[in-house]
C-alpha cells in the first residue's frame, strides 16, 4: 500500500482579504491532494491563516480594532473563499488556537534544551511587511534612496532585547541536507538560491520580540513573544497533534511537501529544517516554491489598483473553469500572467469546445439514438484499440507522472491531446452515418468513446471536480469506480448506460469590465 501523503500550503497572512495568489496556491495544493486520493493514498491536506506578528498588530490599530477581532474576521474570509473554490482541506488551521500556543512553546523548549537559544541584544534591519530580518548586504536602494528589503519592502532599524537561535551552528548540516537530498527544494533554481545563501554563511537568528505582545509567549519570559516565523512554521506540526504522540502525527509526519510561494523559501528551506534539527524532529521531504501570479504581466498591489477578488473571478467564469485555467495556462513553479481574455479563451477552446462538446455529443447521441444504453457486439477494430490505448496512456500514465511532480500544465497537455484524438476519431468514424449503414459498428464506436470519456473525466477530476462528477453521473459510473485503479484495470464495458446527459461547460463571454 502506498505511503500516506501530507501536503500543506503556507498559512496565509490575514491582514486583508484573500487575493488571487492565495487562491492559486490553495487550488494547486487541492489538486495535488485530490490526485493522491484518487491514487489510493491516505491524504492529509492542511491550510489556514497565520494570525500573529507586528503586521497584524499594526493593521488592527490602524482599523481601530483588536488583533484578535481582525484575525477572526479575515480568517473567515479565507475559509469562505476556499469553500467556494471547492478546496478539500482536512484541516483549516489558525495560529491563534490554544493548541498551537502549546505546540510552539513545546518546540521552543526542545530547541532550548538542545542549547540553541540564548538571550542577547538585537540591532539590525527588519521588514514589518515581510516579518523578516535582513543583513545590510541584502538591502537595495529605493527610488528615493531609502533602504529596502530584497522584496522591495520598507525596512526599519530595530534595537531590542531578543532571544537568538544558533542558526550558524546548522550551516554544515543544512548543506549536507541539500547535498544528500537534491530535490528537498524544488524547482531546481530555488535549491540553487538556498544553497548559495547558506554557503555564504549563516548568522544567528533573532527569534523573539519585546516591542509588541501579539503572539505566542516565550516560555518563562512573558515579556517576549516568539518571532512570527517560529510560531507560523510550527503549524505544520500542530495540525497533526504535536507535541502529543497522536495517530495523525505517526501517520503523516514528515510532511510529503510544503507548497509555498517563492518569496518565503528561505524560511521553509533554511530556518524550518534548522529548527527541526534542533528539536530532534524529522524533516519534511520536500519544499516546493511556486511562482507569482501576475495580472497582465504585473504583480498585483493595492497601490496599482489591480488587486483581483477571486470571488469575482469565480462568479464570472465558474469555479471549475478558474481552477483549470490556473493550472493549465503556465508551468507551475514559474511566474504566470492571467487576464479575463486568457481565462475565457482557455475555458472555451478546451473545456467547452473540446472536452465538453465531445462528452455531450457522444452521450446525448447514445441517449437519443440508442435508448440510453446498449451492449456492443461488433468486434474491436484497430482504430478503436488505438484510440483506447492513446487515451489510457495519457490518463493512466502521462498525467499521473506529471501530477506526481506537480507539473500540472504538462499533465493537462497530455490529457488535452487525448481529447483532441477522441474528437478526431469521432469525425473519422462518423457514428451518425453508421447509424444508417452499420448499427453494430456504430455501437462499437460509441462504446469506445464512452470508455475514453470515462477515462478522461476521471483523470481530470482533481482539477475540475464538479464538472467531472456530472459527466460520470450521466454515464452511470459508480462512485467506487472513479479512481486511477479503475483506469489501470481497463474498461471492459459490457453495457453502456447514459442517464440524462447535460452540457457542463457553458461558453463564456468576455465581461464588459475586468474583474477587480
Amino acid at each position: 500500500m502506498a505511503e500516506p501523503y501530507y501536503i500543506t500550503t503556507a498559512i496565509h497572512y490575514p491582514n486583508g482579504k484573500p487575493h488571487i495568489g492565495h487562491a492559486y496556491e490553495t487550488v494547486a495544493a487541492d489538486v495535488a491532494a485530490r490526485f493522491q486520493r484518487l491514487r489510493g493514498r491516505e491524504v492529509r491536506f492542511q491550510t489556514g491563516t497565520d494570525e500573529h506578528g507586528l503586521k497584524m498588530a499594526q493593521k488592527a490599530r490602524d482599523l481601530g480594532t483588536t488583533p484578535r477581532e481582525l484575525a477572526d474576521e479575515m480568517s473567515g474570509h479565507f475559509r469562505t473563499l476556499f469553500d467556494r473554490l471547492n478546496i478539500s482541506y482536512d484541516r483549516f488551521f489558525r495560529t491563534t488556537e490554544e493548541v498551537h500556543h502549546r505546540a510552539s512553546q513545546a518546540i521552543w523548549r526542545a530547541m532550548e534544551a538542545n542549547g540553541d537559544l540564548y538571550l542577547d541584544r538585537y540591532e539590525g534591519w527588519y521588514s514589518v511587511r515581510d516579518e523578516a530580518y535582513y543583513d545590510e548586504s541584502e538591502l537595495v536602494k529605493g527610488e528615493g534612496g531609502e533602504k529596502l528589503s530584497p522584496q522591495g519592502t520598507p525596512v526599519e532599524w530595530t534595537v531590542e532585547e531578543s532571544w537568538f537561535f544558533r542558526l550558524s551552528k546548522y550551516q554544515e548540516p543544512l548543506l549536507a541536507l541539500y547535498r544528500d537530498n537534491p530535490e528537498f527544494v524544488r524547482p531546481a533554481g530555488k535549491m540553487n538560491e538556498v544553497r548559495s545563501f547558506v554557503e555564504g554563511g549563516l548568522r544567528d537568528l533573532s527569534v523573539s520580540r519585546t516591542s509588541f505582545d501579539w503572539g505566542v509567549k516565550v516560555p518563562g519570559a512573558d515579556d517576549h513573544v516568539m518571532y512570527v516565523w517560529v510560531d507560523a512554521l510550527t503549524n505544520y506540526l500542530t495540525g497533526l497533534g504535536y507535541p502529543d504522540d497522536t495517530e495523525e502525527f505517526r501517520t503523516f509526519w514528515p510532511a510529503s511537501v510544503h507548497l509555498i510561494g517563492k518569496d518565503i523559501v528561505r524560511f521553509h528551506a533554511v530556518y524550518w529544517p534548522a529548527f527541526l534539527m534542533s528539536a530532534g524532529i524529522a524533516l519534511p521531504k520536500e519544499v516546493f516554491a511556486h511562482g507569482f501570479l501576475l495580472n497582465r504581466g504585473q504583480k498585483e498591489s493595492k497601490s496599482l489598483g489591480n488587486v483581483t477578488d477571486p470571488h469575482e473571478l469565480a462568479d464570472r467564469f465558474g469555479v471549475d473553469a478558474l481552477r483549470y485555467f490556473l493550472l493549465r495556462e503556465f508551468t507551475f513553479g514559474q511566474d504566470g500572467s492571467y487576464s479575463a481574455e486568457a481565462i475565457v479563451n482557455r475555458a472555451n477552446s478546451e473545456l467547452a469546445n473540446s472536452f465538453g462538446n465531445l462528452a455531450q455529443r457522444v452521450l446525448s447521441f447514445i441517449a437519443k439514438n440508442c435508448g440510453g444504453g446498449f451492449t456492443p457486439e461488433a468486434p474491436v477494430a484497430d482504430a478503436d484499440a488505438a484510440l483506447t490505448d492513446r487515451v489510457r496512456q495519457a490518463c493512466a500514465v502521462e498525467l499521473p507522472a506529471a501530477f506526481e511532480k506537480l507539473a500540472f500544465a504538462q499533465g493537462l497537455e497530455a490529457w488535452m491531446q487525448a481529447v483532441f484524438a477522441c474528437n478526431a476519431y469521432v469525425d473519422e468514424q462518423a457514428p451518425w452515418a453508421l447509424r444508417k449503414t452499420d448499427p453494430q459498428r456504430m455501437e462499437r464506436v460509441l462504446a469506445t468513446l464512452y470508455g475514453c470519456i470515462r477515462d478522461l473525466a476521471i483523470a481530470v477530476s482533481p482539477v475540475i471536480p464538479d464538472a467531472s462528477a456530472k459527466i460520470l453521473d450521466a454515464m452511470c459510473i459508480d462512485e467506487g469506480a472513479r479512481s486511477f485503479a479503475a483506469l489501470a484495470a481497463g474498461a471492459p464495458f459490457q453495457a453502456v448506460r447514459v442517464d440524462n446527459p447535460k452540457p457542463v461547460f457553458p461558453r463564456l463571454e468576455m465581461p464588459e469590465t475586468e474583474p477587480a
